[in-house]
């Protein structure tokens, strides 16, 4: 006796289970590429993480500055030189012997 095998088709349910899977690696394949952390992000992040360090250095100098300057106009010994010029230049105030000359 010859036994006959038959091929069974394949059944909808593992095409279904197959192709989710398909799909699934194509997108997490995709977002690897394209996402905010991908490939194709990583130059972007580079140059804005050289411009953040650039921007971080000019702050930490303004910073410096103004701690200067606070600490030059604290009342128990204030500068006089910074006290006369914030004097003339806020309250336009001059002594008598003093010239004023304006540069345009």
């Amino acid at each position: 006796m010859i036994k006959k095998t038959r091929t069974e088709p394949k059944l909808a349910r593992e095409s279904l289970v197959q192709g989710f899977a398909l799909m699934s690696l194509l997108v997490l394949a995709g977002v690897s590429l394209v996402g905010p952390s991908g490939l194709l992000a990583w130059s972007e992040n580079q140059r804005l993480l050289v411009e953040r360090r650039a921007q971080v250095v000019q702050l930490t100098k303004e910073r410096d500055e103004l701690r200067n300057r606070v600490a030059l106009l604290d009342p128990r010994h204030m500068d006089p030189d910074l006290a006369g010029e914030l004097l003339r230049s806020n309250l336009n105030v001059a002594h008598p012997d003093e010239m004023v000359m304006l540069l345009h």
